[in-house]
């Protein structure tokens, strides 16, 4: 436990003293993992339940309820781009750890491969893939710890790049009152190999932090994420922009600073809420709102359900099938879809 807190606080002091700001690699480990997370904001670290795809974001969440659990999810992104996630657990009865193994991919499909002419010489593919394993277990009466080792690849047309990434999380769930705390430190590690020689890039380092809340009279669970707790400012500074949104949808030519204070502390959040129907929790309604998204996606000129998530998740004899929408702006969005069931329900 104290080596956990100890890691924790490392990356935490570390990304501190860096650079904010600036492009990452390997942001394809930022995709929600499932179509439950897709329709909850795409960010969802807050729960303790059989869902194995919510270990690949949060290692402590691993529990012996995801014992024997599989899982394969697939999106479908605009302009021809899919990835996917596979996962699956193993509860150790003797050593009282929970573990997991999974694959991330990311396919960005076929390009043309041009000269300095722009004339068609061929084409080129671009994937990227992290394959994981974690663990995770009970550390004290009502607090987990966890953590998820990743070796990730990277081919764009003939630029190869490998890294190291490592995620560490502490989960405290107190079941009388139905409310989880979490914080989890996401993607520390670095480059193994580069695309270009001596040119290391940063990797989408991320410090998270969520509550979540089971109302005791109503099959309704609602989470809060605070994501970018290592970074205050997260603003996008648009030269070209000559007019923004707020909050609530009023149209505004020049933000005091207050305005621009509360706009980048709402960028910081992810709201969603799941509603469980029937006995068993079989049917399962989702939606999810982040305002980051909707001000760097959408378009001034136009409404849209940029940032707003939604999805539904029903139980079907043996398997459990999800689907998850995320709204990216007028111009299309991302259809996500989860299958998953328990070898122990085959035998």
């Amino acid at each position: 436990m104290r080596l956990l807190l100890l890691s924790l606080a490392f990356c935490f002091s570390s990304v501190l003293a860096a650079q904010v700001g600036g492009l990452f690699t390997y942001e394809f480990l930022n995709f929600a993992p499932s179509a439950r997370v897709s329709a909850l904001g795409g960010t969802h670290i807050a729960v303790v339940d059989d869902d194995i795809n919510i270990a690949a974001n949060n290692p402590a969440a691993l529990n012996p309820l995801m014992h024997e659990q599989l899982s394969f999810s697939h999106a479908f992104h605009p302009g021809g781009v899919q990835y996917g996630y596979a996962a699956g657990g193993y509860y150790h009865q003797k050593l009282k750890t929970t573990f997991s193994g999974g694959i991330r991919y990311a396919n960005y499909g076929t390009f043309d491969l041009t000269n300095n002419l722009g004339q068609v010489e061929g084409d080129f593919k671009a994937a990227e893939y992290g394959i994981s394993i974690g663990a995770g277990r009970q550390l004290a009466e009502r607090l987990r710890g966890g953590i998820n080792l990743r070796f990730v690849t990277s081919r764009l047309e003939s630029y190869n790049s490998a890294g190291i990434v490592a995620d560490l999380s502490l989960l405290y769930q107190d079941t009388a009152k139905n409310l989880i705390i979490t914080m989890v430190a996401r993607n520390a590690g670095r480059q193994l190999t580069t695309y270009r020689e001596d040119n290391v890039e940063p990797l989408p380092f991320e410090l998270q932090a969520g509550i979540s809340k089971r109302l005791k009279h109503l099959p309704f669970q609602f989470s809060l994420i605070y994501r970018y707790l290592d970074r205050w400012n997260i603003l996008y500074d648009d030269p070209n922009s000559t007019e923004t949104t707020l909050l609530f949808g009023d149209v505004n030519s020049e933000q005091t600073n207050t305005e621009i204070w509360f706009d980048n502390f709402a960028r910081h959040f992810v709201f969603n809420g799941e509603l469980f129907v029937g006995k068993k929790d079989n049917f399962r309604l989702r939606f999810g709102y982040s305002h980051l998204l909707r001000k760097e996606l959408s378009i001034e000129e136009y409404r849209s359900l940029g940032g707003f998530t939604f999805g539904a998740g029903v139980k079907i004899n043996r398997f459990r099938l999800d689907y998850g929408r995320t709204n990216f702006h007028i111009g299309g969005g991302v259809n996500h879809l989860t299958i998953g069931t328990n070898i122990k329900e085959f035998r």
